[in-house]
């Protein structure tokens, strides 16, 4: 038997509810919380799909740790440990464990898309497979949206979400910048600029806590991060790149 707090109620308030649950051999805590359905809490809510790790829909927080409830063990706890489950706190609670994440959605509809080469048409894409094992890794997100729920940026300041995109999104700016083939530059778009203008890069302090968190082992500090601020420095504050950009106003006036 195992001891358990749930986080119960809605968007008005609500508390850690007390359970004691047979646990067996091999379980996860997914499977905890659907005994707890099953046998003494069949009205709570959690959000689950495919319990193998691959859709991101159980995110939760785990004694004090956003998890995917599908992926972590049961094993890993002391017997005599209280296990405590509440919902994401970087979002508004719907019901119970079910959180509303759609600032997620928002965030990721405001990163331009890929610009395709004007002179190559579907299926003349080529690129070298070093450049493809570059952003091969960030392509693993499951958008599990851990990284955006550890992120103190959001999670300890409410105020800051309309002008950061948060570690996933950035990401995907990293992701595009360093693509072959984007051809977002030569249509005006500079990614550089636009993750560090638009999109609050600045806010980022490289705390990796996004990385520590990612279900996928994304290092998404290091490879994606940190290069996209290196990046959006040198052309901010490269002198060669500040002349060509007075001439380019001048030459425009």
């Amino acid at each position: 038997m195992a001891d358990f707090q749930v986080w119960r109620g809605d968007l008005d308030g609500g508390a850690l509810e007390d359970f004691k649950v047979e646990v067996f051999e091999g379980e996860v805590v997914l499977d905890i919380v659907h005994r707890l359905q099953a046998t003494q809490a069949p009205d709570l809510a959690v959000r689950w799909n495919c319990k193998a790790g691959k859709c991101g829909s159980c995110s939760a927080e785990i004694n004090g740790r956003p998890r995917l409830l599908c992926m972590t063990r049961m094993s890993v706890f002391e017997r005599s440990e209280t296990i405590t489950i509440t919902p994401l706190r970087a979002n508004p609670v719907i019901r119970d464990l079910v959180t509303d994440v759609s600032y997620n959605y928002t965030k990721a509809r405001e990163i331009p898309s890929f610009v395709p080469p004007a002179d190559l048409g579907p299926g003349e894409y080529r690129m070298q497979q070093e450049d493809v094992g570059r952003s091969q890794e960030f392509r693993k997100c499951i958008e599990c949206f851990l990284c955006q729920d550890v992120c103190h940026v959001v999670r300890d300041h409410e105020e800051n979400k309309q002008a950061f995109a948060g570690p996933r999104f950035l990401m995907r700016q990293a992701e595009l910048d360093m693509h072959p083939l984007d051809a977002a530059e030569e249509s005006g778009l500079d990614r550089k600029s636009s993750a560090q203008e638009d999109h609050g890069l600045g806010y980022c302090n490289i705390t990796k806590c996004c990385t520590e968190v990612c279900p996928e082992g994304i290092k998404i500090t290091d490879n994606a991060l940190i290069p996209l601020k290196e990046r959006a420095a040198d052309r901010k504050y490269d002198p060669i790149v500040w002349l060509g950009n007075k001439i380019r106003r001048r030459n425009g006036a």
